[in-house]
C-alpha cells in the first residue's frame, strides 16, 4: 500500500499502525511533546470535540511541544504515513462520535496481571484530552457540562493525583467509566453549538397603502376616509 491512496475510515486503524504512530512519536518526541498514543487519542478527541475546528497548522505542532519542535522526517514515506494515519486516527474518532457515540471508544491502557482482573489505565488518555482542551481555551461550561469536563480532569490533571492515590482500585475503575460519557456528552454539547441557524424566509415588506387608495379592508372607499381614520 502507497500512503498516497485514500484511506478506508470505516476500517479501524490497525495494531501494527498504532504501533508505528506510536515509534514515531517517540523517535521525534520531546520532554514537551506527546510521546504516547493514547495521549495522543485523547488529544485528537478534544481536537473534534470542542467549541471550533482548530488548524493542522497549529495542533500538529502542539503535537510535538511547539513551533520549532516539527520533526526531521528521515524520508517522506515515513512523513507520509504518519501523516496518513494521524487524520485517519481523528476523522474514525469524528465519525464514531457523530454517527454511532454510543459504540466510541477511547484508547486506554490496560494493565494485565495474571489471576486478576484486567486494570484500566485512562491517565494518558486523558492528559492528551485536556491537553486539547487549552490548545482550544475552551469557554466556560455549563454546570452539568462541567461536571463531565473535570471527570476527564480527574486523570487528566497532576493536581488531581493526592485524590487519585486515595481511592481503592474499585472506586478508582468507577471513576474510569465516567470518562467515555464524558466525552460523548462534551462532543454532543459542542456540536449542538457549533450547528449553523436554519435558513430563515427572507421578509418581504406589504407595500404601504396610500390616503387616496381603496382600502385594502374591502369597503370600497378611500383609504383616508375609512381605515386611516
Amino acid at each position: 500500500m502507497t500512503f498516497n491512496e485514500t484511506i478506508d475510515l470505516e476500517t479501524p486503524i490497525g495494531e501494527a499502525d498504532l504501533e508505528f504512530i506510536e515509534e514515531v512519536l517517540h523517535k521525534y518526541g520531546n520532554d514537551d511533546s506527546i510521546l504516547d498514543i493514547c495521549e495522543l487519542d485523547g488529544f485528537l478527541t478534544a481536537l473534534v470535540s470542542g467549541p471550533e475546528m482548530i488548524p493542522p497548522s497549529r495542533w500538529f505542532s502542539a503535537i510535538w511541544g511547539g513551533p520549532g519542535n516539527e520533526p526531521e522526517w528521515e524520508s517522506e514515506e515515513e512523513m507520509e504515513r504518519f501523516m496518513a494515519l494521524l487524520f485517519h486516527l481523528m476523522n474514525s474518532n469524528a465519525m464514531a462520535l457523530v454517527e454511532t457515540p454510543e459504540e466510541f471508544q477511547a484508547l486506554f491502557n490496560l494493565f494485565e496481571k495474571e489471576g486478576e482482573a484486567p486494570v484500566t489505565i485512562a491517565e494518558e488518555w486523558c492528559f492528551g484530552y485536556m491537553r486539547g482542551v487549552d490548545l482550544g481555551q475552551w469557554p466556560n461550561l455549563p454546570a452539568e457540562l462541567n461536571a463531565q469536563l473535570q471527570a476527564i480532569a480527574l486523570h487528566g490533571r497532576e493536581e488531581h493525583f493526592d485524590h487519585l492515590g486515595t481511592l481503592t482500585a474499585a472506586e478508582h475503575q468507577q471513576s474510569v467509566t465516567q470518562i467515555e460519557p464524558a466525552a460523548r456528552a462534551l462532543h454532543r454539547h459542542w456540536l449542538e453549538q457549533r450547528a449553523p441557524e436554519p435558513p430563515t424566509s427572507p421578509h418581504r415588506a406589504e407595500p404601504k397603502t396610500g390616503r387616496n387608495d381603496l382600502c385594502p379592508c374591502g369597503s370600497g372607499k378611500k383609504f383616508k376616509r375609512c381605515c386611516l381614520h
